[in-house]
């Protein structure tokens, strides 16, 4: 049974937690992201770090709203969320989506949201470089290649490259990069709402264009570090047969298997 307590049960304690882990819609409510929010919550509670979550009291950034042009409603999903952040007095959050992290970062403060926001691949990387996390099970990804998969929210938009790699660097395997990588890496097809509505007629879907890419990489592991980016490059095997072969997971999955916390089938 996973410990997760709640800011409320914090609060009631007179205590306050290190971090406030934002799980995100995704995150709650998506099967397959839920996957990706018990191996972080399972590092966390290895590494004993006294983290909340808001529960129930815990919104829809309003990240889709926005994006989808309904600015009316990002707004009042964004001002309850940071009441109840405020009331709670939140200084410090940790998002593994880079959708959340975004918003909260960079659009939260103009409402009066102020927060050190962290994406979850970068505080993986300075518990690692920290020395708090140590890596008992790199063995089992020995001879492996895997090839990382930038997010739009994460990478472009907000320059954060090397923090999901050096956290792979850590697994005994072979870091492969696909052609669009980095400051020219190639979206899934999500990002801007898309997640939720028919694409446009095109010669290609870009998942599909992206899922082969990883495949020229030959690498056997796609990572991830974005729940919308894991649906669509996971889609996107399926659509060619190809995932009995090829895995798409979160760098806290592969993380936490590393740490002999997760066993995940290669």
């Amino acid at each position: 049974m996973l410990q997760v307590k709640t800011y409320a049960e914090y609060s009631a304690a007179n205590e306050t937690p290190e971090v406030l882990f934002w799980v995100g819609c995704a995150g709650s409510f998506d099967q397959r992201a839920q996957k990706v929010t018990r191996s972080f919550v399972k590092i966390l509670n290895h590494l004993n770090i006294k983290f909340a979550v808001l529960g129930t009291e815990e919104s829809c950034t309003g990240d889709p709203a926005k994006r989808a042009g309904n600015e009316f409603v990002f707004q009042m999903l964004a001002l309850q969320n940071i009441e109840v952040m405020n009331n709670y007095g939140v200084k410090k959050i940790v998002t593994t989506c880079p959708h959340c992290f975004n918003i909260l970062k960079n659009e939260y403060p103009s409402l009066g949201g102020n927060y050190e926001v962290i994406h979850h691949s970068t505080y993986l990387q300075h518990l690692i470089d920290e020395g708090r996390i140590k890596i008992t099970d790199a063995a089992s990804f020995k001879g492996k290649k895997i090839t990382y998969h930038d997010s739009c929210y994460l990478g472009r938009a907000n320059e954060i490259y090397e923090a999901p790699r050096k956290v792979l660097e850590e697994l005994d395997a072979e870091l492969v990069e696909m052609k669009s990588c980095r400051t020219k890496g190639l979206c899934c097809g999500a990002g801007g709402a898309q997640m939720f509505k028919e694409d446009e007629p095109g010669k290609k879907r870009i998942n599909i264009a992206r899922t082969e890419e990883a495949f020229e990489t030959e690498a056997t592991i796609v990572a991830a570090a974005c729940p919308f980016c894991n649906t669509m490059l996971t889609d996107g095997v399926k659509s060619k047969d190809k995932q009995q072969d090829v895995k798409v997971f979160d760098i806290a999955e592969l993380l936490a298997a590393g740490q002999g916390l997760e066993k995940i089938t290669f």
